[in-house]
């Protein structure tokens, strides 16, 4: 375990309490795009972003937390059958996750991202 700096709030109270301007969704989704680009460099899947996990201060900082899902992207043979399809929220998995693939890529991230950036455009879940 380790410990993080504190944040006033996560991204779903902050898409639940108002209306997000398109300057915050790109500088949010910049900000996440860049986590995921530090994490997918490390061979790291998150496997469960979702808005609740997108940390926010009030200068717009965004962190991403919770990583008890996250799973190694390199495959060997010590690894195989580790990808369980039980990862993820409903509304942010991954088309393979929900068809049950047992091996997925970084993509699955990326899907989650975008369903993300789709929620904070509308104000709600896309599925």
């Amino acid at each position: 375990q380790f410990a993080q700096e504190l944040m006033e709030t996560d991204m779903h109270r902050v898409i639940r309490t108002q209306e997000l301007s398109d300057d915050h969704c790109q500088y949010f989704i910049y900000q996440t795009l860049r986590a995921l680009k530090a994490m997918h460099s490390a061979n790291v899947l998150h496997r469960d972003l979702k808005p609740s996990n997108l940390l926010l201060n009030a200068n717009c900082d965004l962190k991403v937390c919770d990583f008890g899902l996250a799973r190694s992207a390199a495959s060997t043979e010590d690894n195989s059958g580790f990808m369980t399809e039980y990862v993820a929220t409903r509304w942010y998995r991954a088309p393979e996750i929900m068809l049950t693939f047992k091996e997925y890529t970084k993509a699955i991230d990326i899907w989650s991202v975008g369903c993300i950036l789709a929620e904070m455009l509308s104000g709600k879940p896309s599925f």
